[in-house]
């Protein structure tokens, strides 16, 4: 897997070229959201993964994982439920918190809680989002929408909280 430290080797990482120390992958620099847009453009591979806690979130940043991604997701694949509706912002806070806990300075956190955007309720939305980033430690957010949310996009980034779209 590019990369991923060797099992025999723990200082070393191995990214399908020369090897290269830990320590060198250290001075990395930070990736932002404006960054990813860059990279695109550059034709530079972007990765990102879901990570629900602390180990996963330490692996994924082993194996040079960009971003890690918390979602509301973690209902299906952490609990085994049918559907990501039961998930609460404050399930998805604490799950961002341990994936924070677990990154380097250098990888971008984003979290995700998918309660759909009401019209007329995009200041509990901003609200929502300010709590994943001042207690859950991400760095950015993820609203899947279209035009319908633009209002709770601008509230949110009206506040200085990098917004992510999805598409698909």
């Amino acid at each position: 897997m590019r990369g991923c430290r060797s099992r025999g080797s723990p200082d070393f990482l191995f990214d399908g070229s020369k090897p290269k120390r830990v320590s060198e992958k250290m001075a990395q620099e930070k990736v932002r959201v404006p960054d990813l847009a860059r990279m695109k453009a550059g034709g530079k591979p972007i990765t990102m993964l879901t990570a629900y806690d602390f180990p996963f979130a330490r692996i994924f940043d082993n194996c040079g994982v960009d971003v890690l991604l918390i979602g509301d997701s973690l209902g299906m694949a952490v609990r085994g439920e049918d559907t990501t509706l039961a998930v609460t912002i404050d399930e998805v806070i604490y799950h961002t918190r341990a994936v924070a806990r677990a990154r380097p300075p250098w990888r971008l956190v984003v979290a995700e809680h998918a309660v759909p955007v009401v019209p007329g309720e995009s200041p509990r939305c901003a609200a929502q989002r300010r709590r994943l980033v001042k207690e859950g430690g991400a760095e950015a957010v993820k609203l899947e929408g279209g035009v319908a949310i633009a209002e709770a996009v601008a509230r949110i980034a009206a506040v200085d909280i990098p917004v992510m779209g999805h598409v698909g």
